[in-house]
């Protein structure tokens, strides 16, 4: 094997041992290997032999050597990694008076919620609290061909879950006619027009900034023409369009569509209207017709301000201050349904709370708490800058509220038996947590234990081992199964320390670790690892979805009682 690889992987193990108490595994280093080195895929075979032996090499250094390995070789590891800035609330708001502050949430139910859409209500909840005002949450369906009640109670339970609450909740729809109305007004003002051109042409006729032969129609023609899209147009053969500027370098001002016919069925309206508004109507309309000061929405839509305010203009309505914050996406994680649905409907990740997914049925089922969420959020503030986070980022937030609940217990993977003579009791009580006052636990045992396969790689004749929280083993015999005396008051210092859990009621479980979905924009493979570990039967007596931090391994969520999802280091 080429000599950069094995430099690779002995950095890649000296690394993950320094950061979990001088232990690795196999296939933690084959993982991060193939995550950043992809092409070496199809050669798993062929590196997996060198990754062993340098995996059990490492192993055998004590944690004194592994640093200094690290310090004289790879000092880049020991640099401490960069660390978001946490911040105590939002920046002051433009033009907010005290108790007047309106913002709203305005998602569109054609999708599962995900982080980017926690940024959005978190922030505009926020700044309703911090002025003592309020905010709405007012679901933006009108586009029936996209939209379902299967989204929208989606928002509803993610929003729930992230416990932001809604002075008023409300529907788009819910003002149709109201819409209808300021649409007539638009055409017998002059400003907006029945278009029926082509799609083609009307695509044509922007990029070339050439008005269309519709816009020179009278108001009469118009307002024939709005009523026929009621009855007799079919969807595509006419629209209504705003009589903006042609020539503007704002591409969104050159005419653009205010209504549409969509003949599919509304999920809560059913076949009563088929005229629907844009985006860009509804969203002006609405923000002044609801009493928003303050309207927030994500920097793509930035171009869409001057549209927004001439609309209103032309309507003589109200004009709430709007401002943009960047979206916000995890490395490697899109939020982008286009990426994500072909995915589900490829069985390349199961639904959209697979625990690899930004959606916020995944990052609950992970294991991720919605107060984390809220600090993460508020820490990046309202920067337009382009928001890509590590997932570390949002692990280094959610690592504060679980640690201080996260009850700990032993977990072994592919185990091996020890048998331990001369045990001087049958059963031993653990604390639940080494600081928190979280009770103890109970442990039957008899002399066979079950211990981590990996640890036992490093076990030989003759030395003595610690077993946590029940004591010291001298090994007198090693092979497939091995075998110890008890030793009373043995020593503690310089001595493995390894976990183990009785055989006789070791419980067996599922272990899902999600890894980065998408390296370099391909789909990775590797994304989800399936471990088959034991664990201590008190993980029977917890509740699901009740965090547990197995020992020397990470936080992880109960997922059921057979299955638990690591959550993070």
């Amino acid at each position: 094997m080429d000599d950069d690889i094995k430099n690779e992987i002995r950095k890649v193990a000296l690394q993950n041992a320094y950061e979990h108490e001088g232990k690795t595994q196999d296939k933690i280093v084959l993982s991060k290997i193939l995550g950043t080195k992809p092409e070496f895929r199809s050669k798993v075979k062929e590196i997996i032999g060198d990754i062993s032996e340098i995996v059990s090499f490492v192993n055998q250094l004590s944690f004194d050597e592994q640093k200094k390995e690290i310090e004289e070789n790879f000092p880049d590891i020991l640099k401490p990694k960069e660390k978001i800035e946490e911040r105590e609330g939002l920046p002051p708001l433009q033009g907010a008076e005290q108790g007047k502050v309106v913002t709203r949430f305005p998602p569109e139910p054609n999708g599962y919620p995900h982080i980017g859409h926690a940024k959005a209500a978190i922030i505009n909840s926020e700044y309703a609290k911090m002025y003592g005002g309020k905010c709405i949450l007012r679901m933006d369906d009108t586009n029936p061909e996209a939209e379902r009640m299967e989204y929208h109670a989606a928002i509803k339970v993610g929003l729930d879950w992230l416990g932001v609450k809604f002075d008023v909740v409300k529907s788009t729809s819910d003002d149709m006619e109201f819409f209808y109305e300021k649409g007539m007004e638009l055409i017998n003002s002059g400003k907006a027009y029945v278009c029926t051109c082509k799609r083609e042409t009307i695509s044509q006729n922007r990029k070339e900034r050439k008005a269309c032969k519709c816009s020179f129609r009278d108001i009469k023609q118009n307002n024939q023409g709005w009523e026929k899209m009621f009855e007799k147009y079919k969807p595509g053969e006419a629209i209504v369009r705003f009589r903006g500027d042609m020539k503007a370098d704002n591409a969104v001002m050159r005419d653009p569509v205010l209504f549409r016919i969509i003949d599919e069925k509304h999920y809560t309206l059913g076949e009563k209207y088929r005229v629907w508004p844009s985006y860009d109507l509804a969203v002006a309309i609405e923000d002044s017709k609801d009493g928003i000061t303050h309207a927030f929405r994500s920097k793509e839509f930035e171009l869409r301000k001057d549209l927004i305010n001439a609309i209103l203009d032309e309507l003589g309505m109200r004009k709430p201050y709007q401002d943009f914050f960047s979206r916000l996406e995890f490395k490697g994680m899109p939020i982008s349904k286009r990426i994500l649905k072909p995915l589900i409907e490829e069985g390349k990740v199961s639904w959209y709370d697979d625990p690899r997914l930004p959606t916020l049925e995944a990052l609950r089922r992970r294991g991720i708490k919605a107060e984390a969420i809220k600090k993460f959020i508020l820490s990046l503030g309202l920067t337009k800058a382009n928001t890509l986070a590590p997932f570390d980022a949002l692990e280094a937030f959610n690592r504060k509220f679980v640690d201080a609940d996260s009850i700990r217990l032993f977990m072994v993977s592919k185990p091996k038996k020890l048998k331990v003579s001369n045990l001087p009791f049958s059963s031993i009580e653990i604390p639940n947590h080494p600081v928190n006052d979280m009770g103890k636990r109970k442990i039957e045992i008899d002399e066979n234990i079950l211990i981590c396969g990996d640890d036992a790689q490093n076990i030989t004749e003759g030395t003595q081992v610690r077993l946590l929280g029940l004591g010291n083993v001298e090994i007198n015999k090693v092979g497939d199964e091995l075998e110890g005396n008890f030793i009373e008051d043995g020593k503690t210092s310089n001595i493995q320390k390894i976990q183990w859990v009785p055989q006789k009621a070791a419980h067996e479980i599922k272990l899902l670790v999600p890894n980065q979905l998408f390296i370099d924009e391909q789909f990775n493979e590797n994304s989800l690892e399936e471990l088959e570990v034991y664990t201590e039967p008190h993980y029977l007596k917890l509740k699901e979805g009740e965090e547990i931090q197995f020992v020397r391994f990470g936080y992880c969520r109960k997922d059921s009682q057979n299955q638990a999802i690591f959550t993070h280091k």
